[in-house]
Formats: C-alpha cells, structure tokens, sequence
C-alpha cells in the first residue's frame, strides 16, 4: 500500500497587494477529491502541516460565491466531515522523515501562498524527496509550494522543470485578481520553471519525471489519478 503525505497549509489569511487582510485556508475541493481518489485506491494518506497546526477550510470554496455549486459544497463538506479526526491531527512537518512515504501531494487555496512558499520544512522535505526520485505532486495555489524548495547556490529546486499552476489569467478571472500578493505562475517562471498552462479551468496536469502538477480546482482528480499512475509504474 502507497504512502503519500499530503501537505496542507494551516494560514488562515493572507496579506494582499494593498495592504489588507484577505481571510484563506485551503481549498475543500482540492483536499476532498485528492483524498478520495487516493484513498479509494488503498493509499494511506497521512495529513502534515507546518507546526502540525489544525488547518483551516476556506470558506469560499464552500459558497456559491466562491464558483462551488450548493450540491458540490455539500458533497466536499461530507467528505471532509468524515476525514475530519485526520484533519484535526495533522503531522507536523518538521516531524516528517522523507523515507517513509511514496509522494508528497500539496493541495491549494490561497493560504499556501502565505505559508508554505517559504516554509523551510517544507523546502527540505521537497530537496530530499527529489533527490530520492519520489514523488511530488501540487495543486493549483499549491504548486507555490515548490518555491520553499532552493539549492544550496539558492537557485530554484525545480527551475528547469515543466509544471502548471493556477495561472494568472484564472487569477484575474476567479482569484484576487491584481490584488493577489503576487501571481503563482509569473514567481515559478521569474524561478525558471517551464510553465505550461491549459484554458482557463480546464483538467490540466503536467507530469515531468517524478514532478506532477495540476492547474486549478478542476483538475484535482486528475493529478491525483496521476499519482496513482506514477507510483504503480
């Protein structure tokens, strides 16, 4: 059976361009689908977060408002419900050992872009599990994820690589538009990394050796499908 750690921002807001405090969390859809996946296909997903501190749900991405229909919300709100003894009892990442697992899977929302792109735990459990050819998988706003990744010359880890992220042009359409602190595929190509974006909300996922990346809310099946693939080759 697969062991994959699935990293999950704890933010609860975000600084924006302005100035202003922006509430966030992570995105339900993106956690739930990913989760289902996995788990539906006997992984043993484990649940880590900086400081192992409980993460927060953005509120959005139950709501209407948020681009989620009322029986979507409710069926990503079931399911979280149901891993929620999980959720409440994250692994702290400064406690995670590389070696014990088969993928790391950052899913999204704008909290990552205010927690996990400088988090050095993280930054090292990404070096480490590059080097060891394991998997790495991230969603959307948490392919920003990646950029708590440098090599000891402080080069981007992942520069060079082909990936997708949430794009600038979803951002300014669905996101926070100009407001955002700053645009994810813009910082992963000002790194080096090869940015290859679908239309806007489409399933797109880039799969570049051991590095798998999903584009938006709608593709978080795919790259979860996608590990599966990868970790059964």
């Amino acid at each position: 059976m697969s062991k994959i750690l699935m990293v999950i921002s704890a933010a609860t807001s975000l600084k924006l361009a302005d100035g202003s405090t922006h509430p966030t969390g992570y995105w339900a859809e993106e956690v739930a689908a990913s989760h289902k996946v996995l788990k539906a296909a006997g992984a043993d997903v484990v649940v880590a977060t900086p400081a192992g501190v409980r993460p927060t749900v953005d509120a959005l991405s139950l709501s209407e408002q948020g681009g989620v229909s009322e029986a979507d919300a409710a069926e990503f709100q079931a399911y979280l419900a149901g891993i929620a003894d999980e959720l409440a009892a994250p692994l702290a990442l400064s406690d995670v050992n590389v070696g014990d697992y088969d993928a790391i899977y950052i899913p999204g929302g704008h909290a990552p872009m205010a927690d996990l792109v400088h988090d050095a735990d993280l930054g090292r459990l990404l070096n480490e599990a590059d080097a060891r050819g394991t998997t790495v998988a991230a969603l959307c706003h948490g392919v920003s994820g990646l950029l708590s990744a440098t090599k000891e010359d402080g080069g981007f880890t992942f520069a060079g690589r082909n990936l997708t992220s949430f794009t600038d042009e979803e951002e300014n359409q669905g996101g926070l538009g100009q407001n955002s602190p700053f645009f994810v595929e813009d910082r992963l190509r000002d790194k080096g990394a090869v940015v290859q974006t679908g239309a806007a909300w489409s399933n797109t996922v880039v799969v570049d050796g051991n590095l798998i990346t999903g584009q938006n809310p709608q593709s978080s099946t795919g790259t979860a499908e996608a590990v599966l693939k990868a970790l059964a080759n």
